[in-house]
């Protein structure tokens, strides 16, 4: 069994294309109409509704930057979308049905597809270190942070793959893909220390299924659970507490722990450190830039240890780069501290007669 969403990431579009496209309003199915009658696009409709547009894959750019210039915002997201390689859909199909606006974010994104689909990532690894042994060659844990490249090798920012993959759709099999990569490359390197893993949590919507994965994974590169920490970022756009907190069960039924990034960001870091009771908390950098000499940061600081440790939640203080910072939070009792004073992110290398590569063979599922 696979999952259509976490587990598919094949190119939208094929050599010859039949978009079928299902629209919200007579008003929009005529203007797709006379839209595709003015750019010379092949076009039938389908009922009174439904419109089946045929492309080569050569014509599709000019067609989705026509469409987006005559369809926007409600026309575009009610609009209903699934692309075949030229043949009518099937019950399969119905999966793979997007909206408009979807459709055109996922063209957008197709360099995602292509990056995936080539291997054109790794994870890199920065240190975190025990506040009572600050040394980054013995690190306590250490955090995968995914890594695209583009064609010419050239890396992507992480915040900018990660943005359009939400916008098209395509977070699901990315979050996978990056979950993957960061438990294979620690297994290759031989690492020792913990291993702090990401996962956006709206990228996961069965935890039974869409987790299960993962953690089998881990499980045949010979990583304890014990040794692995999955860290949920991004929370605040985590709307369905009773959802979030299903996964959290999973992993630690599973025997994992869990890690709240950027606690004190905002009133939904404090709520979800009371609602979720997380094995480690990371500090907000933005809190730790300058503590040292900031008593307002100092206060909010100190309290959130203090709630911390006494629900036995061990703390992370995040994004330090002086020894000021780092002096002042060892005296407050902070337990771990991450950032560029103990290291920058970077690949790991693999010890000698271990493949230093991806492996970007198999389907995406460990």
């Amino acid at each position: 069994m696979r999952c259509a969403d976490c587990e598919s990431v094949d190119g939208l579009l094929h050599d010859s294309n039949a978009l079928w496209f299902g629209m919200p309003s007579g008003e929009s199915f005529r203007r797709l109409l006379d839209l595709c009658s003015s750019q010379g696009t092949k076009a039938d409709a389908v009922g009174e509704s439904a419109v089946l547009v045929r492309l080569a894959r050569s014509e599709v750019d000019r067609f989705v930057t026509a469409l987006y210039g005559e369809l926007k915002g409600p026309e575009l997201a009610g609009a209903r979308v699934v692309v075949t390689g030229g043949r009518e859909p099937g019950p399969a199909d119905l999966a793979r049905v997007m909206s408009g606006e979807v459709f055109v974010n996922r063209f957008k994104a197709e360099w995602i597809v292509e990056a995936l689909e080539a291997g054109r990532y790794t994870t890199w690894f920065q240190p975190i270190v025990s506040a009572a042994d600050p040394d980054p060659t013995r690190p306590y844990a250490r955090e995968g942070l995914f890594r695209m490249r583009d064609k010419d090798g050239t890396l992507i920012p992480p915040g900018h793959v990660f943005g359009v993959a939400q916008d098209a759709g395509l977070l699901f099999s990315l979050d996978l893909v990056a979950r993957r990569s960061a438990v294979e490359t620690a297994a290759r390197a031989g690492v020792r220390s913990k291993v702090f893993v990401n996962f956006n949590p709206s990228s996961v919507y069965d935890p039974a299924y869409c987790l299960r994965t993962t953690a089998a994974g881990i499980e045949e590169l010979g990583l304890r659970p014990e040794d692995v920490v999955f860290e949920l970022t991004e929370t605040h756009r985590a709307h369905d507490k009773a959802h979030l907190k299903g996964i959290l069960a999973f992993y630690r039924k599973a025997g994992f722990a869990v890690a709240l990034d950027d606690v004190g960001a905002g009133w939904s870091g404090l709520t979800m450190l009371h609602e979720l009771r997380p094995d480690y908390a990371k500090i907000d950098m933005d809190l730790i830039r300058g503590i040292q000499d900031d008593p307002f940061k100092q206060t909010i600081v100190h309290h959130l240890v203090s709630i911390a440790r006494e629900h036995g939640i061990r703390t992370i203080a995040e994004g330090i780069e002086t020894e000021g910072e780092a002096d002042w939070l060892r005296g407050e009792g902070v337990d771990f501290l991450q950032g560029y004073l103990y290291g920058r992110p970077a690949p790991l290398e693999a010890p000698a007669g271990r493949a230093s590569k991806p492996d970007r063979s198999g389907p995406i599922s460990p």
